[in-house]
C-alpha cells in the first residue's frame, strides 16, 4: 500500500478540524455547510486540517515501518568463519575415519561429546550439511557412511556360465553353524544402523533381523516358524533405543516369538542400550518424550542406539556371538571355508580350460 499523498489530499467535506474529528461535517463534499445548513468555515481550513491528520498518520507509519524493517539487533550472533568450518570438517573426518562405517546420526553424537557442535537440531544440521559437502568435494569417501534405508531390488544375473561359476567360487561361504549347539540372531531396532553392524554379523554368518521399531506380525511369524523348526536353543540379542517405545518394542518381539513358537527354547537378551551402558560409557542423552504413551514411570532421560560408538557396538555384538562360536572354532571353520573356496576355483579353471580345447 502506498502512503497517503500529503501534498495533494483529496477534497473532503466542509467543517473545521474539531468538526471533522467530531463527525459534524457535511456529506456533500461540494457545499461548505454543516448538517443544519449553516455556513461553515472556508474550504482551505478543512484542507489544512485534513493535511495535518494525514501527515501525522504518514509520519507515524514511517517510524513504525522503519523500526520493523531495520531493527537494531541486540543479539550478537557468532558466525562461523571459513577457518572454523574447515576445522570442524577436519574433526568430523577424523571421527568417521576412526569409526567407519557409521551413520550421520552417529557422527553427530560423537561430535557432540567432543564439543564440536552443540547437541541440538542446529548442531545436527551442521554435521549433516558438512558431511554432504565433504562427500561431494571428494574429501570423504561415500562408503564411509552407512545408509541401509535405501536399497535396490535386482536379480543377480551373469553374462555366461563361466562367470556364474567364478562368482560362486569367489563368494562361497561355508555354513558356520551346522555343527554348533545353538542358533543365534541379532535383532536391530533401526534400519539405518544395519550397515554399521552387518560387517560383524556377515563375518560370523549370523542373521541380522531389522525390526524397524515394532516388528510386523508377518515378520515375527516368519522368524518364529524357522526357530520352531530347529532342534537347538535359540539366542536372540536385541539392540534398540533406551526410551519407552524402544524398550517396549523389544519386549513385544520376545513376547510374540514365544507365543508363536511355544515349544522352542528361546533365550532373549537386550544388549543395548542399557542403563549400565549409559552410565559406564557416558552416553549423550535427551529428555524422554512426554508425548509417548509409555513414558509414565520410565524416567527423565532417553538414549538413542546411535549414541554408542560404532566400533563399540560392533565389538559388543561380536562378543555375544563368540559366546556360541569361540574364536578357535571360528578360525578352523574359516580355514575350511578358504580351502573349499580354492577347490571350487580350481574346478572352474579346469572346466574353462576343457571348454577352450573342445
Amino acid at each position: 500500500m502506498q502512503p497517503p499523498d500529503v501534498e495533494n489530499p483529496a477534497p473532503l467535506a466542509g467543517g473545521n478540524r474539531a468538526d471533522f474529528e467530531a463527525g459534524n461535517v457535511s456529506e456533500n463534499s461540494g457545499n461548505p455547510t454543516d448538517f443544519q445548513g449553516k455556513p461553515s468555515v472556508p474550504r482551505i481550513a478543512v484542507v489544512g486540517a485534513v493535511a495535518d491528520i494525514f501527515e501525522d498518520i504518514f509520519m507515524s507509519a514511517r517510524k513504525t515501518s522503519s523500526k520493523r524493517v531495520y531493527p537494531a539487533s541486540q543479539i550478537k550472533r557468532g558466525r562461523a568463519t571459513r577457518a572454523d568450518m574447515a576445522e570442524r570438517r577436519r574433526c568430523l573426518w577424523n571421527i568417521v575415519w576412526e569409526m567407519k562405517p557409521m551413520t550421520v546420526r552417529q557422527v553427530f553424537y560423537q561430535a557432540t561429546v567432543r564439543n564440536i557442535v552443540e547437541k541440538s537440531e542446529a548442531g545436527y544440521n551442521k554435521v549433516q550439511t558438512d558431511l554432504v559437502q565433504m562427500r561431494k568435494s571428494g574429501m570423504l569417501p561415500y562408503d564411509w557412511l552407512a545408509d541401509n534405508t535405501r536399497w535396490q531390488r535386482k536379480p543377480r544375473t551373469f553374462d555366461n556360465i563361466e562367470q556364474a561359476l567364478n562368482d560362486t567360487a569367489r563368494f562361497y561361504r561355508k555354513s558356520l553353524w551346522t555343527d554348533a549347539g545353538s542358533y543365534v540372531e541379532v535383532w536391530l531396532e533401526k534400519d539405518a544402523l544395519a550397515g554399521v553392524v552387518q560387517p560383524i554379523t556377515a563375518l560370523y554368518d549370523v542373521p541380522l533381523m531389522v525390526a524397524r521399531g515394532y516388528a510386523s506380525l508377518s515378520f515375527l511369524h516368519s522368524a518364529a516358524e524357522y526357530i520352531a523348526s530347529l532342534d537347538v536353543p535359540t539366542f536372540i540379542y536385541h539392540c534398540g533405543d533406551f526410551d519407552p517405545s524402544g524398550v517396549n518394542a523389544g519386549e513385544k518381539i520376545e513376547q510374540t516369538l514365544r507365543e508363536l513358537a511355544p515349544a522352542a527354547e528361546i533365550h532373549f537378551e537386550r544388549i543395548a542400550v542399557t542403563m549400565e551402558q549409559i552410565v559406564a560409557w557416558s552416553l549423550p542423552s535427551r529428555p524422554t518424550k512426554t508425548t509417548d504413551s509409555r513414558s509414565k514411570g520410565f524416567g527423565d532421560i532417553s538414549v538413542e542406539l546411535d549414541a554408542i560408538e560404532p566400533q563399540r557396538l560392533r565389538d559388543l555384538i561380536e562378543s555375544v556371538i563368540q559366546l556360541h562360536l569361540p574364536p578357535e572354532q571360528f578360525k578352523v571353520l574359516q580355514a575350511a571355508e578358504e580351502s573349499e573356496r580354492s577347490l571350487l576355483a580350481n574346478l572352474v579353471e579346469r572346466l574353462g580350460g576343457a571348454n577352450g580345447q573342445s
